[in-house]
């Protein structure tokens, strides 16, 4: 499909309404990630806005899905997904004492495995969690003290130490190996 059709396809799509936003969005992305050689570069970037307003309107679970879509390109994720709230939703969840569905949400993984990164009573699991997923330190910090409040001074710099001594890529890679069962059963679905 040449690209003036495959931008006219997207677009019809689009107006199409809420209902076809998630398909939209999943192929919009599907198309940014293996960018064809004989499109123009000025059409990724209406591809692009097209994916950002498309994900203003899907549910959480396919936000999850295209996150693991576009995991190889953190900084189109960044562009058409931003994750400005999300630490503060995640503290804001932690507050609240439902941390393991918005941890999930956030990190794109299985109900199951955020808990298991709760369970840690170290707080490596969630340091290296926080850290794969761009969760700045500030927001770690207030999880790591809200997941496990009667953690005496020396215990909680030890865990902000691990934080900060995770090399990035290490945690991302760690982070990529949880998530795999969660985008394997997206696949299958």
């Amino acid at each position: 499909m040449s690209a003036s059709q495959k931008l006219s396809h997207l677009l019809q799509l689009a107006d199409q309404g809420p209902a076809l936003r998630a398909a939209l969005a999943e192929e919009v992305a599907e198309l940014l990630i293996a960018w064809p050689s004989d499109y123009p570069d000025s059409m990724r970037g209406i591809c692009e806005t097209l994916l950002a307003k498309a994900a203003r309107d899907i549910d959480a679970a396919t936000r999850t899905r295209l996150r693991v879509q576009l995991y190889s390109d953190p900084e189109l994720t960044a562009r058409v997904l931003p994750r400005e709230s999300a630490s503060q939703n995640l503290v804001a969840a932690a507050r609240s004492g439902a941390l393991q569905d918005a941890l999930a949400e956030s990190l794109g993984v299985e109900p199951r495995m955020a808990q298991q990164i709760l369970d840690d009573e170290s707080g490596a699991a969630l340091a290296v969690a926080c850290k794969g997923a761009h969760i700045d330190r500030a927001a770690f910090s207030a999880l790591a003290l809200l997941t496990r409040p009667g953690r005496d001074r020396r215990n909680a710099y030890a865990v902000l130490d691990a934080y900060d001594a995770m090399p990035i890529s290490e945690a991302t890679r760690v982070l990529r190996g949880w998530r795999e069962p969660s985008a394997k059963a997206h696949a299958a679905a």
